[in-house]
């Protein structure tokens, strides 16, 4: 059997057809699932977890990290327009590397959607239970508390988690729709701390800008990085886009903008209202309007921080259920994921075991221990899609490239090279993760997949037809 036999173009838009998902998302719903994505725990939380890393140096970092996320992101449209299907950077993998490396491409976003939607679902139980506490309701310990943090589960991370599940069950535009509007208010209220801190920023706190130096800066990023997953969540779409070659090229750039410019902002403000050392990563962007006397922006913002982070799980629900979907159309996991709903039209089995799984990390798994988990998993997934560009502009140079990369491979080299010098700032404790979790991926596939692969299938036709 050859591990590293690849899929053709013509293959994927088959399977693709076979789906029979409804191609009904614009620009606008594109952009508005990336932003849900990335402006969501990452900017109520990473730039806190980031600021304690490299200090007031912070908005270095976010800099940083949306020149490489931009870099990536020429490389990601070109794909994404090349090959208008679900799957985002695992189909890239399967068409351009084989077999074996899609199947470790998509392992890795199941690990980093799945641990993502987890994570922000305790951020926002954190969160949701604290604006209760401000207005005199206490819930009991044992049920908003993951057991390492001395509960029993952490029940509203897990209710929200089976909420959203069941909206994106039920049909793909509903979704788009209140995504959309989730995505406004966000944005609003973000604008609204920004407008309220900045006369509150004391320059004193800016000193010293970078105490860790540039290899906290450096630090930072590589932490924060995670929040750029949107990216991938909005290469998922390009199946369910009403015009794959506009569409996802306009949604991934007004995305990049927007998000850039709003986390360089808050970084800037957060850090000037605030000493580094004395924010408070699960409370910062609301935490620092408390601490200067204006309560009732800091509860509005709390308000914003929940939907912020709705958004995000919406997203990564999303993102996780499609790659599920494509990897069970390829063979790779079971059938089963890749069934569509007659009625909503939707990758049901494939949503509900997503959400059941998810609800279930949600519910006994702490927020602080997964960030850097989630960085190692977009790092690489955006090295492997510039390798792509590099790779596929030698074997299909007559191919036509709706949107071009400009200056292959200049250009996708400098990501690779930015990617690496960020995962080499990871943890050791973050790299033998990792390594655990594809270790396991490896045993479905040799053990699963490398047999019931449909190009497995086909190989044993074809044979068939021969003899």
């Amino acid at each position: 059997m050859n591990i590293f036999r690849k899929k053709t173009l013509e293959s994927m838009l088959k399977s693709a057809e076979k789906t029979h998902l409804k191609k009904n998302l614009r620009a606008k719903d594109i952009a508005a699932l990336g932003i849900g994505a990335v402006v969501g725990v990452g900017i109520f939380v990473a730039t806190g977890e980031g600021a304690h890393l490299a200090g007031p140096a912070i908005i270095v970092s976010f800099i940083l990290a949306a020149i490489v996320a931009c870099l990536c992101g020429l490389s990601y449209c070109e794909l994404a327009t090349m090959f208008p299907v679900a799957g985002s950077t695992y189909s890239y993998a399967y068409i351009t590397f084989g077999e074996l490396v899609a199947m470790i491409v998509g392992w890795c976003l199941t690990a980093e959607y799945l641990v993502a939607c987890s994570a922000v679902a305790s951020g926002w139980s954190g969160t949701f239970v604290g604006i209760l506490q401000s207005f005199g309701i206490n819930l009991p310990h044992a049920i908003i508390a993951s057991p390492s943090k001395g509960g029993i589960l952490d029940l509203p991370a897990i209710v929200i988690t089976l909420l959203l599940t069941y909206m994106l069950y039920y049909g793909m535009k509903e979704s788009s729709r209140i995504n959309n509007i989730i995505v406004c208010v966000k944005l609003l209220i973000i604008v609204l701390f920004i407008a309220l801190g900045v006369s509150h920023i004391n320059v004193e706190n800016y000193k010293p800008f970078a105490p860790f130096g540039f290899k906290g800066i450096f630090a930072g990023a590589a932490t924060i990085f995670f929040s750029y997953i949107g990216f991938d969540a909005i290469s998922t779409t390009a199946e369910e886009a009403e015009n794959p070659n506009k569409d996802v090229p306009r949604g991934l750039f007004i995305c990049l903008a927007v998000v850039s410019i709003l986390y360089i902002s808050v970084a800037f403000v957060l850090t000037g209202m605030v000493p580094f050392r004395e924010i408070i990563s699960e409370n910062a962007v609301p935490g620092a309007l408390a601490r200067v006397g204006i309560r009732w922006g800091s509860a509005l913002v709390g308000v914003g921080a929940i939907l912020g982070m709705i958004s995000t799980i919406i997203a990564v629900l999303y993102g996780q259920i499609r790659v599920f979907m494509v990897m069970s159309r390829d063979g790779l996991i079971s059938k089963s994921f890749s069934k569509i709903h007659k009625k909503h039209n939707t990758p049901y089995i494939a949503t509900a075991i997503t959400g059941i799984v998810a609800a279930i990390i949600a519910g006994v798994l702490p927020l602080d221990i997964i960030v850097e988990f989630l960085s190692t998993g977009t790092l690489i997934s955006f090295s492997v899609v510039s390798l792509a560009v590099i790779v596929l502009r030698k074997r299909m140079p007559d191919f036509k490239r709706i949107y071009r990369c400009p200056g292959v491979p200049v250009t996708p080299i400098i990501t690779i090279i930015c990617c690496i010098l960020l995962l080499s700032r990871l943890k050791a404790i973050t790299w033998i993760g990792f390594v655990c979790w594809l270790a396991i991926g490896l045993i479905v596939y040799f053990t699963y997949g490398i047999r019931h692969s449909s190009l497995n299938e086909k190989n044993k036709l074809d044979k068939e037809e021969i003899l």
